[in-house]
């Protein structure tokens, strides 16, 4: 809910200031064109600060039912656009945050919730959009809605909008990017609504994107994390096509509004939609005919960003000065910075220059974030070129730059740069005195234009250092005001480098009368480094004339070389100075400094000697006091421990009438908690046979439990053994009635068979009695059948073998079969004996453990008994002894070193004279419960195992009957 603003030095960041004042979260910030003022946004509020001196300037409050879509600047513009939520757009003035305008509401048809925006270079065109894919095209200076775009249909929603730049549309950007839900974005032409390209994909998605400022390169951050970076030129040749011929048409404006349906186009990939145009107007054209003379010249002037330099001088000549809020964009393309952030990079990381570190005691100044700008633009200078490291009207040249360009440190020092190679060429050929050369030009000009003037100067002893070098090295810094001087250098960075030193001579021309009625060099000295009444419009226009009348022999344009900008990548090598005066001073410079260490080294010496001296005799002093002190103590004390002494005795003498008391209330004490320790005792035996009762409840309880579960298991055996001896006998029938059913099968074929033959003899019977009388013929034929009778019935014989051969196989198979089985129950009854005589050890070793663990219980009761009886034993002599502690104790034992005397026998335990009746009643009902226990155990579990074996031997004798 707050901001902080930190400022990179050598890869660490230094907090330069916390700006709180937000409740929520700041999700967007926009910074002025200038770099003074900066819109911090959150969902309730908007604030507007000076970055100066990081106040907040003023605050929009807002109803939160609203709630704020974006702020931002315009650019290259004071205007401030605020977005509702409701779709509410305003305008504001920056400075006095007046409301210019506010934009209609869209068509009802059309309307969407504006969640993102994008603004062209030159602040004319806004584009809005949100959860569609229609995007809202405004026009700013006409406050309406000009054009609606339809995306394509897989578009469902936009998440980002920017234009991209073109060097040839002068800042009306013409291509749009949309990156929309679906990852891809997609450019497109908004006058033509033609889709030129587009980057991403549904695999590889965009998660967001910018565009370089010359619109040459994309940066975008995929969905995968991933970082992509795409040259514009390789992905539209469209793009850097030169611009359209000048001949335009020009249509007139329609008489009716047009509606919604209207403006609404569809982005296509092939042919340019346009509005469809009303019927009842009409067009007016007029061929404008193209200037071809000025081709070259246009070509000569033509500057970065679309600008004309030749353009630029007569906007120049016309108002005086150039547009407050266009500026710096003008001053950076006049001096065509190449903004070579590397190489600036490296100067900066280089640190303060050792020249520069002490720069606040020489130039004391207010701003401290101003104070770091100038030291670290000083410090990259010495580090370009070592000549500005002994410059000593470095910090006055730069600091009007510093204080300009303060907010951007790497165009303050390349407008430096800039100025020191082509404005102050041939300063540092006489270092380290001022440039007689230069000095010289400017006494020939003045000369020229204004002998009395020279005259009076050299009759009061006033050299060209007093009255024109302090204007040069301050770039009349201390004798202008802001506007002033803001004023001039447009005019000055407009023209020839040696505009600078005709505006000095203009400067002492303008002021003449003043100073020829100065006599006094202190008056000279005065009137050269502050300000003085005098119009810079004067000024100007004065040196415009001198660079026209100015003669060609004495003019500074013939000794100056033009205009050179700096060269882009890496600044170059600036080595016009005498390198050896440099050097010299440099080593002297360092023979100084190593003389002034030594010294203070030495002086710091002396001074460590010295300050152990005084504490030396600081520390006697206090010893002989701190003995002083002691001296007296000890006799303080000495009497102090005679009063303690005394005070002691008494108190003795109170303290033993105190053991008295307390002794006998001890003796009090210690017979309650004898009787008290008797009864807790007593309590806790009853507890204990209480909690060994519930013990063997719990045990008995546990045993049924586990009784009743085991036999509930073997019931459930016993009903599976019975379900497959069902099973086995259902089986069993079914294969009974199987062959019984084939055994009759066969019978009836044998009765047919026999029939079928019986009928044949008696058939053959008659034949022979019918047919004796034929004749041969009928005979043959009739031995003929008879022989095909014959035949059939071989072959029938043959079928007959060939069945029985089958049977006999498959006879041979089924004993196989009964063989292989009759194995199998034999293996199986000898794993089920087996199994048998495992089972009778495992209860036999059961047995014998629950033997041991009878054993060993019956030693933890003999134990717990004998113990009992021995704390019983001691008990009692205690307490004979407290009745009566003058009667002496017989001994007990016979020998106490033996162990097992001290314990009672297993007679002692079953002997009443030795044990308490009840305690003897309770050992001996349990030993009866025990043994009762026991015996019914081991019978229930030699029943169980009669009913295991005789199920398993039954198991065993199943297979037999089913083979049965």
């Amino acid at each position: 809910n707050f901001l902080t603003y930190y400022l990179l030095l050598n890869f660490q960041t230094e907090l330069v200031s916390w700006m709180r004042g937000h409740e929520s979260s700041v999700f967007s910030i926009s910074v002025h064109a200038s770099g003074k003022y900066a819109i911090t946004t959150s969902s309730d509020t908007a604030q507007l600060w000076d970055l100066d001196t990081f106040q907040r300037k003023r605050k929009l409050n807002i109803r939160q039912s609203v709630g704020i879509q974006k702020v931002f600047f315009l650019p290259l513009s004071n205007t401030i656009l605020s977005c509702f939520k409701d779709n509410s757009i305003f305008a504001w003035e920056c400075d006095t945050l007046f409301c210019k305008y506010q934009l209609p509401a869209p068509p009802e048809s059309s309307s969407i919730l504006y969640k993102v925006f994008a603004v062209t270079r030159d602040g004319r065109i806004l584009a809005a959009g949100g959860k569609s894919n229609h995007l809202h095209l405004w026009c700013l200076e006409a406050r309406q809605l000009f054009r609606i775009i339809q995306m394509p249909t897989k578009v469902r929603a936009i998440r980002h909008l920017e234009f991209l730049p073109d060097s040839f549309d002068a800042g009306s950007n013409q291509v749009l990017g949309v990156l929309s839900q679906d990852g891809i974005m997609r450019f497109i032409n908004i006058q033509t609504c033609k889709l030129l390209f587009e980057i991403g994909s549904l695999d590889e998605g965009i998660s967001s994107s910018v565009i370089s400022p010359h619109g040459r390169y994309i940066a975008s951050i995929m969905e995968n994390g991933s970082l992509n970076i795409y040259s514009v030129q390789a992905l539209t040749q469209e793009i850097n096509k030169p611009p359209l011929p000048l001949v335009k048409v020009i249509e007139d404006l329609p008489k009716k509004k047009l509606s919604s349906s209207d403006l609404k186009m569809k982005v296509t990939s092939g042919r340019v939609q346009q509005p469809a145009k009303s019927r009842g107007s009409k067009i007016q054209t007029r061929i404008l005919k193209q200037d071809l003379t000025g081709d070259f010249e246009s070509k000569k002037n033509e500057l970065p960003d679309g600008l004309n330099k030749k353009c630029l001088q007569i906007l120049l000549k016309g108002y005086g000065e150039y547009p407050t809020k266009y500026r710096m964009f003008i001053w950076r393309s006049l001096l065509q910075l190449p903004e070579n952030h590397t190489a600036f990079s490296s100067l900066i990381d280089k640190g303060t220059h050792v020249t520069f570190l002490n720069l606040q005691k020489k130039y004391p100044i207010k701003s401290r974030k101003l104070l770091r700008v100038l030291q670290r633009t000083l410090s990259a200078l010495a580090h370009w070129s070592v000549i500005f490291s002994d410059t000593p009207y470095l910090p006055l040249l730069a600091f009007p730059f510093v204080k300009l360009f303060q907010n951007n440190q790497l165009i303050c020092f390349e407008v430096i740069a800039t100025l020191i190679i082509n404005w102050c060429q041939h300063w540092f050929e006489y270092f380290p005195n001022p440039p007689i050369n230069i000095l010289s030009m400017i006494e020939n000009v003045l000369a020229f234009h204004d002998k009395e003037l020279l005259q009076h100067f050299i009759d009061h002893d006033i050299t060209s250092q007093l009255y024109a070098w302090p204007l040069l090295e301050t770039v009349f810094s201390e004798v202008l005001t802001r506007e002033e001087w803001l004023k001039l250098f447009d005019n000055i960075f407009s023209n020839h480098p040696s505009f600078l030193l005709m505006t000095v001579v203009a400067y002492n021309i303008c002021s003449r009368v003043p100073l020829l009625n100065c006599n006094l060099k202190d008056d000279f000295e005065f009137f050269f480094h502050h300000r003085n009444n005098l119009d810079i419009n004067v000024v100007i226009r004065q040196v415009y004339h001198l660079m026209e009348t100015t003669p060609t022999d004495i003019h500074p344009d013939s000794m100056l070389n033009v205009f050179v900008a700096l060269t882009k990548g890496q600044y170059p090598v600036f080595n016009q100075y005498p390198k050896f005066i440099v050097d010299y001073q440099t080593q002297e410079r360092e023979r100084i400094r190593n003389d002034e260490l030594d010294y203070l080294r030495e002086r710091q010496t002396v001074e460590d000697m010295q300050a152990e001296v005084d504490q030396q005799r600081v520390e006697d002093e206090a010893w002989y006091q701190k003995q002083e002190l002691l001296r007296k103590a000890e006799e303080t004390r000495r009497e102090m421990l005679l009063q303690e002494e005394e005070k002691i005795i008494q108190q003795r003498q109170r303290l033993a009438a105190v053991k008295r008391e307390l002794k006998v209330k001890e003796m009090h004490l210690q017979d309650a908690a004898r009787r008290r320790f008797l009864k807790l005792q007593q309590d806790q035996q009853e507890m204990e046979l209480r909690r060994l009762d519930d013990e063997i409840g719990r045990k008995v309880y546990m045993r049924d439990r586990e009784i009743a579960a085991t036999a509930r298991d073997l019931e459930m055996r016993q009903l599976e053994l019975e379900s497959q001896k069902r099973l086995y006998e259902k089986n069993l029938t079914e294969n009974q009635a199987a062959v019984a059913k084939e055994m009759r099968a066969d019978a009836d074929a044998y009765r047919r068979k026999v029939d079928l033959e019986e009928h044949m003899f008696h058939k053959l019977i008659e034949a022979g009695e019918t047919q004796s009388q034929k004749t041969q013929k009928v005979i043959k034929e009739n031995l003929a059948k008879a022989e095909q009778a014959c035949l059939n019935t071989d072959w029938q014989i043959q079928s007959l073998h060939k069945q029985k051969c089958d049977d006999l196989q498959r006879n041979k198979c089924y004993q196989e079969v009964a063989k292989l089985l009759r194995e199998n129950r034999r293996k199986e009854i000898e794993i089920l004996n087996a199994m048998v005589e495992q089972e009778a050890k495992k209860w036999k070793e059961a047995e014998g453990k629950e033997f041991c663990l009878r054993s060993a219980k019956k030693a933890s009761a003999l134990s717990d008994a004998s113990r009992k009886w021995f704390l019983k034993q001691e008990i009692n002599a205690a307490v004979e002894h407290a009745e009566n502690p003058c009667h002496k104790e017989e001994p007990r034992f016979q020998n106490e070193q033996e162990d097992s005397s001290c314990l009672p026998r297993t007679s002692h335990l079953n002997d009443s004279s030795e044990m308490h009746p009840s305690t003897q009643i309770s050992l001996n009902r349990r030993a009866v419960e025990w043994d009762t226990t026991e015996q019914n155990l081991i019978q229930k579990v030699r029943n169980l195992r009669q009913r295991l074996t005789a199920q398993a031997r039954h198991r065993c004798q199943t297979p037999h009957l089913l083979a049965a």
